[in-house]
């Protein structure tokens, strides 16, 4: 096995601090990860990533099967070399992709066959060539092929997709234990829907397979916040406490701050660069829509009380111009101060959980904020 390692060094009720250890460095955790989807962080040059000083990315296995494909990647050597990123990636294997792209695949017992949404070629994958891909990406965290299950979905449905990720998962495992050269680790996926029996029942056949780390996917598809929260209060009581606990895909400020109080571990979402694109900057006392002509003539830095040299060279009132005149530059500090912002409050969890004041925290995080809506 190559070098892996989960420590946890410190619990605050449920509320966990951890550190990872990889070929590539060490995640402390709770951790968020930006999203590199095709190999780049949307708007964002990767020497932003590393002043924010991020642990680890996310990339995406579908997208980088299709573009820039394995035998570039081959060429330079793994994913990492290709975007001179000199830190742990963690894959998503494109489970989430066999739900949000229906209309493009073909599910079966054995694997998925797709057509590419950039060309109409056929691909197909399955759990075992999945784990080859990643092995050749270089991902230090590696997903098994899972469905991501749909929301809504019947109990029968749900059961039905959960049963096929469960037989997926037995032969990614075997398929990367069996792999002469492979990742540094490998994380199941417990699925089951909104039902608390397929959750249970997924969460201990996974723990039965034996992977390195544990995440909950099929969620933040439309369930909501509260569903998704009742969703990991029956889940995360059956993980071990010495494997990483991953929630895919979420989320909001206010998601991963419940979220770590319930046990999570590690993150991921566009959220950060998506909404910088769209001019929703997050601060300390709210989400502020920079497209609002309240900032037109606002001289104020974007974030006074921001450490980071971006949040406080550009007033509110020049990211304004640039979002109204369609400047791209404008999208992309918002971004750059979002995901300044996401860090700062992954470290400011863990600051509280190593000192036993995550509840205080947590109080101090919603009393800050002047509304709940986008100002």
């Amino acid at each position: 096995m190559n070098k892996f390692k989960f420590s946890l060094n410190k619990k605050d009720k449920k509320a966990r601090a951890g550190l990872i250890e990889t070929s590539l460095g060490e995640i402390k955790t709770p951790a968020f990860m930006p999203v590199a989807t095709q190999g780049a962080v949307k708007s964002t040059p990767i020497s932003i990533i590393e002043e924010i000083n991020y642990d680890m990315i996310l990339s995406n296995t579908y997208h980088i099967l299709l573009r820039p494909g394995l035998e570039i990647l081959e060429k330079f050597g793994n994913l990492s070399k290709f975007m001179n990123w000199n830190k742990p990636i963690l894959t998503d294997s494109g489970g989430f992709q066999v739900m949000s792209l229906s209309k493009l695949r073909k599910i079966d017992k054995d694997g998925v066959t797709f057509q590419s949404h950039i060309d109409g070629s056929s691909h197909r994958l399955t759990p075992e060539n999945v784990v080859d891909t990643q092995n050749i990406i270089g991902s230090n965290i590696q997903m098994v092929l899972d469905e991501c299950t749909p929301y809504p979905s019947t109990h029968k449905e749900a059961n039905k997709s959960m049963e096929l990720s469960l037989n997926w998962a037995e032969r990614a495992r075997k398929s990367f234990l069996d792999s002469k050269s492979r990742s540094d680790s490998q994380f199941g996926i417990i699925q089951g829907s909104i039902y608390e029996d397929l959750r249970i029942k997924s969460a201990q056949e996974t723990i039965n397979i034996d992977f390195e780390g544990y995440a909950v996917g099929g969620l933040a598809v439309g369930e909501g916040h509260d569903q998704m929260i009742e969703v990991l209060k029956y889940t995360l009581p059956i993980l071990p406490d010495n494997k990483v606990r991953y929630l895919m895909g979420v989320g909001r400020p206010e998601n991963i701050i419940e979220s770590v109080s319930e046990g999570i571990d590690i993150f991921d979402c566009v959220i950060p660069t998506r909404e910088g694109r769209h001019g929703h900057a997050y601060c300390k006392n709210g989400t502020l829509n920079l497209r609002n002509k309240i900032f037109e003539d606002d001289n104020s830095p974007l974030d006074e009380e921001s450490n980071f040299s971006v949040s406080k060279r550009f007033s509110k009132g020049y990211i304004h111009h640039l979002i109204k005149s369609k400047e791209p530059l404008g999208g992309m500090i918002i971004s750059w101060h979002n995901l300044h912002y996401y860090k700062k409050l992954m470290e400011d969890m863990r600051s509280a959980i190593m000192e036993d004041r995550f509840d205080k925290f947590k109080k101090n995080f919603y009393l800050s904020r002047s509304s709940d809506s986008v100002i």
